[in-house]
């Protein structure tokens, strides 16, 4: 595989699973609409905040489900399947949303794992009719839609450069953005078959991360040199602090109750991210797509640090986990080189994850300019990610209607804008690409509108 524009991906954007594949994601979407329904964990970082009300029984199951359905609707409809049809591979906003609510909504234990696997076989049974369908129309929206693979790879590889940035100023980002703009070039002459912004964004990471480690550690040392703020430091715990570390420790031990059940969870995420029908991100999802493992390992790496503070600290506020863990398991998973070795080292990952939350709690704590990285790096990925949706919305939008198509595509995102977003944004501008696709296929059967060719 090279990094040629061309959006030609190797998974062929079929959808077509072998029967050991359908089985695993019926299975595990069965799993964690269990434990969503036992409100032990969910995928959607926004409704994790409002688990604890609904553990100690201060908020229904039914009003808890209409937070979770109102906060993840747009990304499965509007990001999760269109990204599943046009890239041929299975994402966790796909997968896992619905069954946040699946889980949440159920009434019954029992009933809540059977709602989950059917949501799985309508993924894996639906989907691939559904792509057959698609490509077989005069106006074949899907593979327009893999143009947005070259933008979204691409302009990934800039987050770390918007994240130091925004948390270390004009000329610490310019630094890290000619670095990483002579990196991608040289990879590019140097390595074509390597993805090109793989080293960018590896040095980018660790450039912020020693930004902000070092800031801590002046900070630390200014703070060890000041007796008066030392003294201060050593007095007892106030009550709000003491509350807030009883109720951390309150929910850890919470999870570690369940401990065995992650691990089962930890090794179906690993499983299914091995068997590379699965991508735990947008550009994730195109490298395993073009065969690229080893670069989406390193990409879902990366997007751990932006994840690890929110995550740990959510879960020991809420007592609820996150239903693909600090997400190790996804780059762990697309470098196993068997099932049942993915599903063992997942088991595991998950385990020490678990039973180590409570001391990544404290270490966090005492690394503010680290946790203001991981809020950064997540608003870095959140813009990158937009303005590349965005314009690769655009291209397909060209590629299967030329300025009719971008009219119709940038029209439907400008009025989702104008409306207040009742789509969010990063998953408006894919199903916009959709619902031109249909529109366009409808003036073709009413002799509006001629395809273009090739």
């Amino acid at each position: 595989m090279t990094t040629s524009p061309g959006p030609v991906l190797a998974a062929g954007a079929n959808l077509d699973f072998t029967l050991a594949q359908q089985l695993t994601v019926i299975a595990l979407c069965a799993l964690t609409a269990f434990i969503s329904h036992m409100a032990l964990a969910v995928f959607n970082d926004g409704v994790r905040p409002f688990m604890l009300d609904f553990i100690q029984g201060r908020s229904t199951r039914s009003a808890t489900t209409a937070v979770s359905f109102g906060l993840s609707a747009g990304f499965i409809f509007g990001l999760g399947a269109p990204m599943a049809l046009s890239s041929g591979v299975l994402n966790p906003w796909l997968l896992f949303l619905p069954t946040d609510i699946l889980g949440l909504l159920s009434p019954k234990k029992w009933l809540a794992p059977i709602l989950g696997g059917a949501w799985g076989a309508v993924v894996v049974f639906g989907l691939s009719g559904a792509n057959n369908l698609a490509h077989d129309l005069p106006v074949d929206f899907l593979t327009a839609m893999q143009e947005m693979s070259t933008p979204i790879l691409f302009l990934f590889t800039l987050f770390p450069v918007l994240a130091i940035t925004k948390q270390f100023g004009r000329k610490w980002g310019g630094i890290a953005g000619v670095v990483e703009l002579a990196l991608v070039v040289m990879t590019m002459k140097l390595w074509p078959t390597v993805f090109a912004g793989a080293i960018a964004m590896a040095v980018g990471v660790l450039m912020l991360i020693g930004l902000a480690i070092n800031k801590d550690l002046k900070q630390r040392k200014a703070d060890r040199a000041n007796k008066t703020e030392e003294a201060e430091e050593g007095e007892e715990v106030a009550p709000a602090d003491d509350l807030m570390a009883s109720l951390f420790s309150a929910s850890a031990a919470r999870l570690r109750k369940y401990l065995p059940l992650f691990m089962v969870l930890g090794a179906g995420v690993c499983l299914l991210a091995q068997m590379h029908v699965f991508g735990g991100g947008e550009a994730t999802s195109f490298l395993i797509a073009k065969g690229n493992y080893s670069e989406a390992a390193q990409v879902d790496f990366y997007r751990v640090f932006g994840f690890i503070p929110l995550i740990a600290t959510t879960a020991l506020a809420s007592g609820a986990y996150g239903i693909a863990g600090f997400t190790l398991v996804y780059p762990i998973g697309y470098l196993m080189p068997n099932p049942i070795l993915a599903a063992v080292v997942g088991a595991l990952v998950f385990a020490v994850e678990v039973l180590a939350l409570s001391y990544i709690g404290k270490v966090l704590g005492k690394l503010p300019s680290v946790r203001d990285s991981s809020e950064h790096l997540r608003s870095a990925i959140s813009d990158a990610l937009q303005l590349a949706i965005l314009f690769g919305s655009l291209m397909a939008a060209n590629a299967m209607g030329a300025g009719l198509g971008i009219l119709i595509v940038g029209g439907l995102y400008l009025l989702n804008e104008a409306m207040g977003r009742p789509v969010v944004r990063m998953a408006a501008a894919p199903a916009a690409v959709i619902v031109g696709g249909i529109v366009l296929n409808i003036l073709y059967w009413l002799d509006l509108f001629t395809p273009i060719k090739g």
